[in-house]
């Protein structure tokens, strides 16, 4: 829909028709953690613009209930099934926005009922009618409690929720926060493995704070139930749940353009160039089912993230227009929150991948100050920098800090040393803002690219 905008926008002579195979367009699916929470009271509140506003307002020709079912580069045509029949579009542009969709791990049971995704608005509006039939004692089943259960007020029952990157650990807390006894299970040895090991361990340490059970290292090897799942089974334990929530990440959505002869990149989504052109002239691809090149390295990356939906969007409804415009790289810039931390990487912060790309990393990680010593409120900052030891060039970071203290806005800095290529001596003299409420003197970026530069010399 950014596409379409922007090409309206920039030529409002332009024909432009979208195809959607649901009844949501243009919605913040980020938030969706958050409705099922309850800080966020309805979907229609994700909503940014509304189908009737993209139809009267912009004059988008957008249908939706329409599933688009092939591609013909050749005829340069897309078929379309809806309620009422088919539909043959012709085109003289395409654009490829077919997003991602929930990865479902290859464990037995994940076909019962009771077992979730979060990747859709659908799903949001089934996981929160689920919270809300727990809460009021209507769940399909009442296993014994586990002994968390105990000390939780009203207590709604326990659940699983399988994998602990960003989806794991937001709906951990939405979960919880609505009383249910969670368990966290992670096949790997910590949660958020793409953030620094100081990051994953504090974040992990507050899960557990909030009575949450997180289980590292631990492989989820079948589900077991009736029609409803009844148990996670590990290869140490069975754990009886009435839910289990399966988090365990993202793929892109590529069988159109596949079978339409439209190539795949090295990461599995679609390969493009820097205008998000394919393989196949005037068909474009944006957005979570498509490749981005990374900021440090040049190379392809798969990173389904929404502003890169929204910048690489928007830049082919220019191009379209007749104004080519690439969109620009990705460093992998991600935010999550915890209960009481936030926490925010950027850059490439793993040792071996940055070996594979060039680079001899090496990382610091200092804790600091949040605010001036002598101010009455603050905490503290954990920053990991990692960087280049023979150019000092600086590769990635990740913050961890208690909530509103400023590890994600502090994170902004850095991707903009990542961007300029900047070393960490530049970084180290960045005339960041000081006053006693917002930081120290020092920031703990700065703090951590002295002591890193002082590693790096």
């Amino acid at each position: 829909m950014s596409a379409a905008s922007k090409a309206k926008r920039d030529d409002p002579e332009l024909d432009v028709v979208v195809f959607e195979r649901g009844e949501w367009v243009s919605y913040g699916a980020c938030g969706l953690p958050y409705y099922v929470k309850g800080e966020i009271q309805s979907l229609e509140h994700l909503v940014s613009v509304t189908p009737e506003a993209f139809r009267e307002e912009r004059d988008i020709d957008l249908r939706t209930g329409h599933e688009v079912v092939a591609i013909d580069p050749d005829d340069r045509t897309v078929t379309a099934e809806h309620e009422g029949g088919e539909t043959v579009q012709p085109y003289d542009r395409l654009l490829l926005a077919t997003g991602s969709e929930s990865v479902v791990p290859p464990i037995d049971g994940t076909e019962l009922e009771g077992v979730y995704t979060l990747g859709s608005m659908s799903d949001g509006k089934e996981l929160r009618e689920y919270v809300a039939r727990a809460r009021d004692g209507d769940t399909l089943q009442q296993p014994d409690r586990g002994p968390a259960c105990r000390y939780l007020e009203d207590c709604a029952g326990p659940v699983g929720i399988v994998g602990g990157g960003y989806i794991g650990v937001e709906m951990a807390e939405a979960l919880a926060a609505n009383g249910f006894e969670v368990n966290l299970f992670q096949r790997g040895e910590r949660v958020l493995t793409g953030f620094s090991d100081a990051t994953s361990e504090a974040v992990a340490d507050h899960l557990r704070e909030r009575d949450v059970v997180v289980h590292l290292g631990t492989d989820v090897q079948t589900l077991t139930g009736g029609d409803r799942v009844e148990t996670v089974v590990t290869v140490d334990e069975r754990i009886d749940v009435e839910m289990v929530l399966l988090g365990t990440g993202v793929r892109p959505r590529t069988a159109l353009a596949e079978d339409a002869g439209i190539a795949l990149g090295e990461t599995g989504a679609i390969e493009t160039d820097a205008y998000r052109e394919t393989n196949v002239s005037d068909v474009y691809a944006a957005g979570d089912c498509a490749e981005s090149a990374h900021v440090v390295t040049g190379e392809p990356v798969y990173v389904p993230l929404a502003l890169t939906a929204n910048r690489h969007g928007r830049a082919v409804g220019q191009t379209v227009t007749g104004k080519p415009t690439e969109g620009g790289a990705v460093a992998g810039t991600a935010a999550v929150k915890a209960f009481d931390i936030e926490a925010a990487r950027t850059g490439i912060l793993d040792h071996e991948a940055a070996r594979a790309a060039g680079f001899d990393p090496v990382s610091e990680t200092v804790t600091a100050n949040s605010r001036a010593g002598y101010y009455p409120e603050g905490g503290t900052v954990t920053v990991t920098l990692t960087a280049d030891r023979e150019t000092g060039r600086i590769l990635g970071a990740s913050l961890v800090s208690e909530y509103g203290e400023g590890a994600v806005h502090r994170s902004h800095a850095i991707v903009a040393a990542l961007t300029e290529a900047a070393t960490v001596s530049d970084l180290e003299n960045y005339d960041l803002a000081y006053a006693p409420p917002f930081n120290t003197t020092w920031d703990p970026v700065l703090v951590a690219a002295k002591v890193l530069s002082g590693t790096v010399r």
